[in-house]
C-alpha cells in the first residue's frame, strides 16, 4: 500500500496520471426522473479527495454566506433557519420560490474550467480535472462522453457545483441586490435551491426576468414548475384579507413547507411542517418494508421502526410541527399492527398488546431544534453594533441589502 501511495503521488506530481473510466447508475426520483450516480474506483477517490481539499481551502473564504450546500459547518437546517429569520426579522413581503434543473446534470465544463482558472493559477489542478470530464463514463457495459454535468457520488461533483453555482448565481445575485435593488432583499440558497425574498414586487419581477437572462447565458434553465413568485411575510395574510383575497400562498423549501401563521400571541409568524407529498411518500416506504420484512421477529422489526422514526424526527423535529410527528407516529403503529396480524390467520394481538410494543420500540415524537431565532441568536457586548438575531458565517443571507455588516463567509 505505501508503495502504491508512492507511485500516486509520484504520477500526479508528473501529470501522468490518468483518470480511469468511471461507472454510472441511474436511480429514480420521486418525480419520475433518473437521478445519475457515479461509481469512481478507490485509486480515483482519493484523487478526488486531495483536489477537493485543495479547492475547498481556496473557496471556502470566496464563498456568499447564504450559500449551505455541500460545505462544512452548514446543515439544511441552518438554510431553513436564515430563511425563517430572513422572512420575520427583515421586511420581506414577496418570495421568488426557485429551483434550477439539473444541479449536477447541468455544469457546463467549458464555463466550469474558466471560473476556476480565473482562481486558481496552478494549471495542473485544471488539467487534472479537464482529465475527468474527458474519460467519459461506462454505463450499462456501454462508453459514453460526458459533455456536461458530474455525475453524483464522487467527491468533486459537491465542490464543482457549488463553483459554478458561486459565479453564476451568488456573487451576481449579491451584486444586483446592492445596486439595483430599491427595497431590502435576502437570499438563501441550498444547492439547485433558493429563496430570494423582496420587500417591492417589482424588484422581484425585475430580478426574475434578469436572472432568467443571466442562466440563458451559462446554459443553465430554472424548473418551470417549481419556481414562483408569491407573496408572502408576517402581514400577507392581512393585506390580501384587505384586498378581498385568499390566503398567501406556501413555499417548499428542503422538504419543509413555509407558511404564515400566528402564535398563540396573536403575532405574525412563519410556520413550517412536513411536505405532505413527503410525508405520504414515507409512509408508503415505510408499508411496503414491512410487507418485505413480515416474517422478522418482533425485536427485530422494532428496532429497525425504531431507527426510522429517529431519524424521521431528527430532521422533521422543529416548531410547530408536532401534530404531523404523531400522525407520522401514529400511522407506522398502525401498519406494524396491520403487519403482524397478517402473519397469522388466527392472530391474538390486541390493541392493548400493539401499545405495549409501541411503547417499547417506537419512540414518541419529540422536537429536536430549537426556534429559528434563538438558535441564530449572537451575544454581544460592549457598544458592539450588532444587536439583532445573526447567524454566525451566513449574516449576509438573512440581512438586507442595505446593511454593510460582514462576517467571514
Amino acid at each position: 500500500m505505501e508503495a502504491n501511495r508512492r507511485d500516486l503521488s509520484d504520477r500526479l506530481k508528473r501529470g501522468a496520471y490518468h483518470a480511469p473510466l468511471g461507472e454510472r447508475v441511474s436511480i429514480p426520483k420521486p418525480d419520475g426522473r433518473q437521478r445519475p450516480i457515479g461509481k469512481p474506483t478507490g485509486e480515483d477517490k482519493i484523487v478526488q479527495r486531495a483536489t477537493v481539499a485543495v479547492l475547498k481551502a481556496i473557496y471556502e473564504g470566496d464563498f456568499r454566506g447564504f450559500s449551505y450546500g455541500f460545505r462544512p459547518g452548514r446543515t439544511p437546517h441552518h438554510a431553513l433557519e436564515a430563511v425563517t429569520v430572513g422572512i420575520e426579522k427583515r421586511n420581506v413581503k414577496w418570495v421568488l420560490d426557485a429551483d434550477m434543473r439539473g444541479c449536477f446534470e447541468a455544469i457546463d465544463h467549458a464555463w466550469l474550467m474558466q471560473f476556476v482558472e480565473h482562481r486558481i493559477g496552478d494549471r495542473r489542478i485544471a488539467r487534472q480535472m479537464r482529465k475527468w470530464w474527458k474519460a467519459g463514463v461506462l454505463e450499462e457495459g456501454h462508453w459514453h462522453a460526458q459533455a456536461e454535468g458530474t455525475p453524483q457520488g464522487g467527491s468533486l461533483s459537491p465542490v464543482a457545483a457549488n463553483i459554478s453555482r458561486h459565479y453564476v448565481l451568488d456573487r451576481w445575485a449579491d451584486r444586483w441586490r446592492r445596486q439595483y435593488a430599491r427595497g431590502e432583499v435576502i437570499i438563501v440558497r441550498y444547492c439547485d435551491d433558493f429563496i430570494v425574498g423582496f420587500e417591492h414586487r417589482d424588484d422581484a419581477e425585475r430580478f426574475w426576468r434578469e436572472l432568467q437572462e443571466r442562466f440563458r447565458k451559462f446554459n443553465v434553465e430554472l424548473h418551470p414548475e417549481q419556481t414562483r413568485l408569491i407573496e408572502f411575510g408576517r402581514f400577507a395574510a392581512e393585506r390580501r384579507k384587505r384586498r378581498g383575497q385568499g390566503k398567501p400562498g406556501t413555499c417548499d423549501f428542503l422538504g419543509v413547507t413555509h407558511m404564515c401563521s400566528k402564535t398563540r400571541q396573536g403575532k405574525c409568524t412563519v410556520r413550517r411542517k412536513t411536505i405532505a407529498k413527503r410525508l405520504r411518500q414515507k409512509l408508503q416506504e415505510v408499508k411496503e418494508t414491512l410487507r418485505m420484512r413480515m416474517h422478522w421477529p418482533i425485536s427485530r422489526q422494532g428496532a429497525w421502526l425504531k431507527s426510522v422514526l429517529l431519524g424521521y424526527y431528527r430532521y422533521y423535529g422543529v416548531p410547530r410541527n408536532g401534530s404531523l410527528l404523531t400522525v407520522f407516529h401514529e400511522t407506522v403503529m398502525r401498519y406494524w399492527c396491520r403487519t403482524l396480524r397478517r402473519r397469522s390467520q388466527r392472530h391474538r394481538l390486541t390493541w392493548q398488546r400493539i401499545y405495549a410494543l409501541a411503547e417499547e420500540w417506537l419512540p414518541k415524537p419529540h422536537l429536536l431544534h430549537p426556534y429559528p431565532a434563538q438558535r441564530l441568536r449572537v451575544t454581544t457586548r460592549g457598544k458592539s453594533p450588532v444587536r439583532e438575531c445573526r447567524t454566525p458565517g451566513s449574516v449576509r443571507g438573512v440581512l438586507g441589502n442595505r446593511h454593510p455588516y460582514r462576517d467571514l463567509p
